[in-house]
């Protein structure tokens, strides 16, 4: 897990170029300062730069879709007919081209050199560019990838390579990349890698576990792959992610670049979606004793002085009965003490998973509140949020904190600018894809068991590390406003308790315990929601009927009429890739393109995202109903 504070501004200076000295020309007749030579490390450091899966396109779009087709998040405005549909959607579909660009620069520059001390750079872009192909191509298919970006060799139409042919090419790179980390004579820099600090090793290490995410989307269309793929992952002397200072989860800078946005520093500038955390993923966090919560969702705005404040202010009915199940009240009817878990448990709480709630009485006090949950504030009011939803600054860097106070006490606040740490690929999820594998079948050497819980301990260390360098709010702070307030910090023993609990111990039938690994790898991937989606669409996950996470079958909108991907704008006649595009989606059975506008979610029309399936989603279950259920 690297946490650098390298400054960046190599990757601007040399990204693409790199002006030489004017000794390097000195029998020339050019002006030195208009001449420019390739820089491998440069162009590894711009391709770190540009990779930005999380990119707020995402977040403010993207996740909105995803977290509500699997169920691990609730719309604020609850579930409703629209949320089969597709608007608009971004940041996805072309992002491995920002590093593929870098990576072909390199080889260019290697082939025409013949200096082979700079494939350590070029394997770095490899990797990069892989994991941001499969990012891709989990929601849009086919991509433009093995003559991709390679204009000055007159490729102005490159061909789709299809999923199937992008696996194997991906992890044939990776095996080439592999074998460029660990040549010795690989030059290797720190400067311009923020990520590993130069450190090729780990960058094997990386390359070997990524190929563990194509295999768990290989696994339902061949299984004996998707097992050989993992034994080879875990014999390979190179190794794989296996500790917290192996993580791909680091900060890309701390200092202002040359972006206008800045989002390589502090994570987008712009707004975001908020889901709304679901009463039952709550339900599993709370049986789990899971502190992830604290990490991923917010505190809801409720703390004890605000709740004497509705009590003084005699609104404390209108709040929720999950609210007021978690309040004691001494004999005169104040605020005593927290009920339930304690703080900071209970200020946690969820929105139900319910069709149109904010048509219906009893659902009013979640998504039609209105002034319920106001109180008064000199001339004016003050809004208070009862629920929670994600934790805006484990994803953005520049978010400001105003801490609930009641009336017109004194504003307490955090408007620090803190630069964003993000996660990508951990060991956390790699032992929880070996768990997996273990019990699908792969000839491993560790027990199903011990990869499960030492990838469910990792990553809620992990999360606990993340949550104190994003400096979230009440993390290692109560303001010293309510006396009652507690920090979130994870705590001595918590992970002992966690281990122990009946929902998360590794036990029962194997069906049982592939539930278990599922729902790990899942609340992993809150941060990932595009990994979280595919982990859902590709296992049935959460189950309808669980008694763990269970996933609500609607009676008003039948499973069929759930997208399973994007749809797919219909290029323009004038499109120089016109052709290539429409056989590309012809080859993939994209009749419609994936409209799911038109028909009605309450019977089988307007199913098309769902029954039109990518490759790798072929053979994989229906929403909610895992195979051999």
């Amino acid at each position: 897990m690297k946490f650098n504070k390298i400054l960046f501004a190599s990757a601007f200076a040399t990204a693409l170029t790199l002006i030489s000295c004017a000794d390097d020309y000195k029998d020339i007749n050019k002006d030195p300062a208009n001449v420019t030579v390739t820089d491998p490390k440069g162009l590894m450091a711009q391709a770190v730069m540009k990779f930005q899966p999380n990119d707020y396109l995402l977040w403010f779009y993207n996740v909105n879709y995803l977290t509500r087709w699997d169920q691990m998040a609730t719309p604020t405005g609850s579930y409703s007919e629209s949320f089969t549909e597709m608007r608009e959607s971004g940041g996805q579909g072309s992002q491995y081209l920002e590093t593929l660009r870098c990576r072909n620069e390199i080889r260019k520059f290697i082939d025409k050199t013949g200096d082979e001390t700079q494939r350590g750079y070029e394997a770095a872009c490899t990797v990069l560019t892989v994991y941001l192909g499969l990012f891709d191509s989990d929601m849009y298919g086919s991509l433009p990838y093995t003559e991709a970006c390679q204009y000055d060799n007159g490729i102005t139409t490159p061909k789709y390579n299809t999923v199937e042919e992008l696996y194997k090419v991906f992890l044939e790179e990776l095996d080439q990349a592999v074998k460029y980390f660990t040549d010795a004579n690989s030059e290797s820099t720190p400067r311009e890698d923020q990520i590993y600090n130069g450190d090729w090793k780990k960058w094997a290490k990386l390359a070997n576990s990524l190929k563990l995410k194509i295999a768990v989307r290989l696994y339902n269309n061949d299984q004996a792959k998707a097992l050989e793929i993992a034994k080879a992952v875990v014999v390979d002397n190179v190794g794989y992610l296996d500790e917290l200072s192996d993580d791909m989860l680091f900060c890309k800078a701390v200092k202002a670049g040359s972006d206008s946005n800045n989002d390589y520093v502090y994570g987008t500038g712009n707004g975001l979606a908020t889901p709304g955390l679901s009463q039952n993923v709550l339900n599993y966090f709370l049986a789990c004793k899971d502190p992830r919560v604290r990490f991923i969702y917010t505190k809801n705005s409720l703390n004890s002085k605000v709740i004497q404040g509705f009590i003084d202010n005699k609104t404390f009915d209108k709040l929720p009965q999950c609210i007021k199940d978690v309040v004691v009240l001494d004999e005169k009817g104040n605020f005593k003490e927290w009920g339930g878990m304690g703080e900071p448990w209970v200020r946690y709480q969820g929105l139900p998973v319910v069709y149109d709630g904010h048509l219906k009485d009893e659902y009013k006090q979640f998504f039609k509140y209105g002034n319920d949950y106001q109180l008064p504030a000199g001339d004016g009011v003050k809004d208070y949020y009862p629920f929670s939803y994600q934790t805006p600054e484990m994803k953005k860097g520049r978010e400001d904190f105003t801490l609930p106070t009641v009336g017109k006490e004194k504003v307490i606040q955090d408007t620090e600018d803190n630069p964003l740490y993000t996660m990508y690929l951990t060991s956390a999820e790699v032992n929880l894809y070996l768990a997996e594998f273990k019990l699908l079948g792969a000839d491993l050497p560790k027990s199903a068991e011990e990869y499960y819980n030492k990838g469910v301990q990792l990553s809620v260390q992990e999360y606990d590390a993340l949550a104190k360098n994003n400096k979230i709010p009440y993390y290692g702070e109560t303001y010293g406003y309510d006396p009652n307030e507690k920090p979130i910090d994870l705590q001595k023993d918590e992970l002992d308790v966690m281990m122990a609990t009946p929902a998360i111990k590794l036990t029962g039938s194997k069906e049982e315990q592939l539930e278990k690994v599922y729902l790990q790898q899942l609340v992993h991937f809150s941060l990932l929601p595009d990994d979280q989606f595919v982990t859902s669409r590709r296992s049935g996950y959460p189950k309808i009927g669980s008694d763990l996470l269970p996933f609500v079958k609607f009676d008003e909108v039948v499973l069929e009429a759930i997208p399973r991907r994007f749809e797919i704008a219909s290029p323009s006649p004038t499109d120089l890739m016109f052709d290539n595009k429409m056989e590309a989606y012809k080859q993939q059975g994209f009749n419609t393109l994936g409209t799911n506008n038109s028909g009605s979610a309450f019977n089988n029309k307007g199913t098309a995202l769902n029954t039109e399936r990518l490759w790798q989603d072929k053979n994989a279950p229906q929403w909610g109903t895992p195979k051999g259920e």
